[in-house]
């Protein structure tokens, strides 16, 4: 079984392979999903110059699992690490990212955020958009 300390520590590993050059923030992300027999799938940030197109890590770990033929996500661990690979606890995925993972989500999905604690989504996305 994948730990929290595990996870964390896999969402770090994969934010220093960020392409980040513009915010020269540096995230990673690790997703476990349900009935994955504790395969990880990993993602970072991938910026780009035309803004929209950036690619959150969240987002690429998530794409990852689901290019694999998993659907439902048990946990995801998320790291910033700045310029100089320290980890930094002052953040929070962004709303496209918290939708995003809803979508792949359910009530007991945990999202570890390194250096701030752990939220059920609904916590974090108290009111999903869903159709």
């Amino acid at each position: 079984m994948v730990t929290d300390n595990e996870l964390i520590l896999a969402a770090r590993q994969v934010a220093a392979r960020a392409y980040s050059p513009y915010s020269k923030y540096c995230v990673g992300a690790a997703v476990l999903f349900e009935d994955a027999a504790d395969a990880l799938f990993v993602g970072c940030n991938v910026e780009n110059a035309s803004y929209g197109l950036t690619i959150c890590a969240e987002r690429n770990a998530i794409c990852a699992g689901i290019s694999a033929g998993f659907r439902r996500i048990e946990k995801i661990a998320i790291a910033l690490l700045n310029d100089k690979g320290a980890p930094q606890p002052s953040f929070m995925p962004c709303g496209a990212c918290r939708q995003f993972v809803a979508e792949f989500s359910t009530d007991k999905t945990a999202v570890l955020v390194d250096n701030r604690g752990t939220w059920f989504l609904k916590e974090l996305l108290p009111h999903v958009f869903e159709v």
